[in-house]
């Protein structure tokens, strides 16, 4: 049956820099995220949720889903450097893929969202990459919010994000920050699939204006 589906991506660091806590915490949020959003009949429905790792190489670690097909979520393992090049090319490859069949399924398709989730500096020049995903050449182009921890950069994350940038507060632990980061998924999954259910209001992708302990990062100037 045809319905409006909204694409939600995780794409996350699984570089070493992320062994032990800050990679245990986001695989203990990723499970009790997918059952947030599960438990809401309207949401599972339209909101299609897909993850992708990154470090030396980039994977799709679970293709993008819908919730009530769902049996486990994958876990998160420690490999690699930071090659943001190798996410983006895979995330634009991937949304190209997804895209397709959701039309095909002859669904009504919105621009993908991206929660990217990085807690250092990339080691690669992953420029063109991005560029090539963000630009408007590219139809399904999606809209990515940048989240950053631990020795991330503001000024990379800044140019990562097309919407908005947070870097976490330094006195704020790597549990606390990724805890936070999940809860806000969920909270912006939720709102904007709610927002296209509401009769009386405006469909759209909601996203968060602050986050508990994080830094709103400023536009970056062109």
């Amino acid at each position: 049956m045809s319905e409006q589906v909204l694409p939600f991506y995780l794409v996350c660091d699984e570089s070493y820099s992320m062994q032990g806590p800050p990679l245990d915490a986001i695989n203990q949020e990723l499970p009790q995220l997918y059952t947030a959003i599960a438990e809401e009949p309207a949401v599972a429905d339209r909101a299609r949720l897909g993850i992708i790792g990154f470090s030396s190489t980039a994977e799709v670690l679970l293709p993008l889903a819908d919730l009530n097909e769902v049996n486990s979520v994958p876990q998160l393992t420690p490999r690699g450097a930071t090659n943001y090049g190798a996410a983006f090319s895979l995330l634009k490859s991937t949304i190209e893929q997804d895209v397709a069949a959701l039309k095909q399924a002859g669904h009504v398709t919105y621009r993908p969202t991206v929660f990217f989730l990085t807690d250092g500096l990339p080691t690669d020049d992953w420029h063109a990459a991005h560029k090539s995903l963000v630009s408007h050449d590219f139809r399904a182009h999606p809209n990515i919010l940048a989240f950053g921890f631990g020795d991330a950069d503001a000024a990379t994350l800044q140019e990562v994000a097309t919407f908005r940038a947070f870097i976490a507060n330094r006195e704020v632990s790597p549990t606390q920050a990724l805890h936070e980061f999940a809860r806000q998924f969920v909270k912006s999954v939720i709102d904007s699939v709610n927002s296209f259910t509401d009769p009386s209001g405006t469909p759209q992708i909601v996203v968060p204006d602050q986050v508990p302990g994080y830094t709103v990062l400023a536009a970056e100037p062109l």
